[in-house]
């Protein structure tokens, strides 16, 4: 699948926005269609069977985060959200429910088109992508559960293993504080944020060139965190 393939589903009740995105997003070959509702959304991503959606939280008839949780029921399609709403809440809401990334209102378009594209990529990936996984210097093989740097092996414990196998498998997502922590840790260390925050520590400090500027792993404020890939 490539951008110019690319059927988008746009949801927004503003119409403006609608049209602002339809003509940005169509230069970059993106073949655009449109909802007004979280009704309609929910049709056109039965009907028309978009490849991808960008979704405003703030719809008239019901909250975006209920219309995520709905396709999330039977489908896999990338969902990037463009909210005006920028509290931390509303994000890890979002992304709680199966959203692929969040880009707050204002934004900038080539921020938005980037969001897309790793979006996009991540779904890729997981349909069936080789288990190795490339990032300029930093190489990582989950099927031999091997991490390299300039082709020398990177030693990691068996839980900075785990941090970083959950990052690799969803490389270009956001994933929230408490998607970590249960998954490596345990459904009873949800809120240990800090002990995450060691952990990412010791992973840059293992992985990136210049730890206190990551290239690779990323923070989301008061989100979570994102391996990065290129854009």
């Amino acid at each position: 699948m490539t951008a110019a393939a690319t059927r988008l589903l746009v949801v927004d009740d503003e119409p403006q926005i609608r049209r602002f995105l339809k003509t940005s997003l169509g230069v970059h070959g993106y073949d655009v269609i449109e909802a007004d509702s979280g009704a309609a959304a929910l049709r056109m991503a039965t009907t028309a069977r978009p490849d991808m959606m960008i979704l405003d939280l703030g719809l008239p008839d019901q909250d975006g985060a209920e219309i995520i949780k709905r396709i999330r029921e039977w489908s896999k399609i990338p969902i990037v959200v463009l909210s005006a709403r920028g509290e931390e809440a509303a994000k890890v809401a979002a992304l709680d429910q199966g959203a692929d990334d969040y880009v707050t209102k204002p934004f900038g378009m080539n921020e938005l088109l980037a969001r897309l594209r790793a979006a996009l990529r991540h779904r890729l990936q997981e349909q069936g992508a080789e288990p190795v996984l490339k990032l300029g210097p930093l190489q990582v093989d989950l099927a031999r559960r091997l991490v390299t740097r300039d082709g020398q092996e990177v030693k990691l414990s068996p839980r900075e293993y785990d941090l970083l196998r959950q990052l690799v498998i969803h490389a270009g997502k956001v994933l929230t504080h408490q998607h970590l922590l249960r998954e490596v840790w345990g459904p009873a260390h949800t809120h240990d944020t800090q002990y995450l925050r060691v952990y990412v520590g010791q992973l840059r400090h293992k992985l990136e060139a210049d730890p206190t500027h990551p290239q690779f792993i990323t923070t989301e404020p008061g989100v979570g965190y994102r391996l990065r890939l290129d854009e």
